[in-house]
């Protein structure tokens, strides 16, 4: 199993940047695929789901309305596109199967920050 992350950078206070993560090795389509992100000092926090089939999505309060997910099961990949971005979105992004949280796999993560 491996997370590909890709697609950070740094943006200014309103910016707008999108993120991919590239799965490999298990049925991509079948799993629910989550963000995560992590800030300097805090704990890693959700951010987002998407379902395998149909695609529906929940998010994080603190992201709603700003953040989309979406995938794409042809390439195995999953999207966040970020719009409206601040400063607390500063972190490390990361994206997850939810079924395979509890083999703790995860991608080196992409950074976000948000400065102007």
């Amino acid at each position: 199993v491996q997370f590909v992350e890709s697609g950070g950078g740094l943006v200014q206070p309103g910016g707008s940047l999108r993120l991919s993560c590239e799965a490999s090795g298990f049925t991509f389509s079948s799993y629910r695929m989550s963000w995560y992100r992590q800030a300097p000092g805090k704990e890693r926090e959700w951010v987002a789901v998407i379902t395998g089939v149909g695609g529906s999505t929940v998010y994080a309060e603190s992201v709603k309305g700003r953040f989309t997910i979406s995938r794409d099961n042809a390439k195995n990949t999953v999207y966040l596109q970020m719009n409206s971005l601040k400063p607390e979105d500063t972190a490390v992004y990361y994206c997850n199967a939810v079924e395979l949280l509890q083999y703790n796999y995860w991608g080196q993560g992409t950074q976000v920050t948000v400065s102007s």
